[in-house]
């Protein structure tokens, strides 16, 4: 079957520059591993259900951090707001020291790393891991959220290889 002629066959750069345009909110996603905390940065994070609570995101398994992460039972699904880009870059940056003197975080009871800034922390046990390519899609159950900011938070946002804010101003009616 070949493609009509108004439209191109998917390539991986086509596919990167439609979701380019694609605008997403910013969330690190932290869980204790066997050689201690890991942490990254995901523009991935979809609710999926709200009852039962679960989300879900995908992870390049590429990432230094992504095969302790996907291999936790549980993790914290940290969303980010616009106060947090400093946050945002550090998870991001391959090698940087993510649990070092530049973020505030603590351990959770039961182990996960919390962030101490993020407006909101969904405390999660993973349900499932389906390998893609060269990502991992988890599903995950919320099993506690914990809001540190208030419910008006400006979000960040990812958009066209930036970081953005998303505020009062850019509302449409």
């Amino acid at each position: 079957m070949t493609a009509p002629a108004d439209h191109a066959l998917p390539t991986a750069d086509l596919f990167k520059n439609a979701f380019r345009t694609h605008p997403a909110g910013i969330a690190v996603i932290t869980a204790q591993g066997p050689e201690g905390p890991v942490g990254l940065t995901a523009s991935s994070v979809s609710s999926v259900s709200a009852e039962p609570p679960v989300l879900a995101f995908s992870v390049s398994t590429a990432s230094s951090s992504a095969a302790a992460l996907v291999r936790a039972d549980t993790l914290v699904v940290h969303l980010l707001g616009a106060d947090q880009l400093e946050i945002a870059r550090l998870f991001a940056t391959r090698g940087a020291d993510r649990f070092g003197g530049a973020v505030a975080w603590r351990p959770l009871p039961t182990g996960e790393p919390l962030l101490a800034d993020a407006p909101w922390a969904l405390r999660c046990r993973i349900l499932h891991r389906l390998p893609i390519g060269g990502s991992m899609i988890v599903a995950a159950e919320v099993l506690s959220i914990e809001q540190s900011g208030p419910d008006g938070t400006t979000p960040l946002v990812y958009h066209n290889r930036s970081y953005h804010r998303l505020d009062d101003r850019s509302m449409m009616d």
